[in-house]
């Protein structure tokens, strides 16, 4: 092949790349989430004997309806006259940020909206812990303080509350996961600078921990 034609295959082959990662990034559209399910699980006292983590998962989706209902679960409004949620915060600032990784992208979840909405086409999961698993979870949920949602408060108030937020909310995932048969834990083995970058979040937003959830190891 000569000179030219191998440049012109290269320029073709680096167009039909670009193109395709484009076209990839537009088809990341928003999910709409199912009605939550709120009258399934466990009781609680059973869940809360359930209880447990779990570092070994198998690799099934997760059905859009299980999605659903962790993710109302988590911190979903129980309350719409009100917008209230399931997991309560400081002087109720809402600043703890779901961001979904999935396969196919990271989306952020919209509670009021019921939604899914697209973040990044790019699968992220790897960058999401330092251990093995998270990868190839089905689910990792990355708990994002917006601490600019706290307006009165000092920098040390801003990282307490970011914690015990988000201690909320986990928990509220943890026991959901009892209670339907789902594997789960929380890490904090992150390299969140770079996965911060990854996610373009600003200075004043704040990666917490991640909680991978899927079903068990078979």
């Amino acid at each position: 092949m000569n000179t030219i034609a191998f440049q012109t295959v290269c320029s073709v082959t680096a167009f039909l790349f670009i193109f395709s990662t484009i076209t990839y990034a537009q088809e990341l559209k928003p999910i709409k989430l199912l009605e939550p399910q709120t009258n399934i699980g466990k009781p609680l006292m059973q869940a809360l004997k359930n209880r447990h983590s779990s570092r070994e998962f198998s690799n099934e989706k997760l059905p859009l309806q299980m999605l659903s209902n962790l993710l109302w679960a988590a911190f979903g409004v129980n309350r719409p006259e009100l917008g209230m949620r399931t997991a309560p915060s400081a002087v109720n600032c809402q600043d703890i940020d779901i961001y979904v990784a999935l396969e196919e992208g990271l989306y952020i979840y919209d509670a009021k909206a019921n939604m899914l909405n697209p973040v990044l086409a790019e699968d992220i999961r790897g960058a999401t812990g330092m251990q093995p698993f998270p990868k190839t979870v089905p689910v990792d949920l990355i708990y994002v303080s917006d601490q600019s949602r706290m307006t009165k408060a000092t920098q040390e108030q801003k990282d307490f509350y970011s914690g015990v937020n988000t201690g909320f909310i986990g928990q509220n995932v943890y026991l959901f996961c009892a209670s339907e048969g789902l594997a789960t834990v929380t890490i904090a083995m992150i390299d969140k600078p770079a996965l911060a970058k990854k996610m373009s979040l600003r200075p004043d937003q704040k990666i917490m921990v991640v909680q991978p959830v899927g079903y068990p190891k078979k």
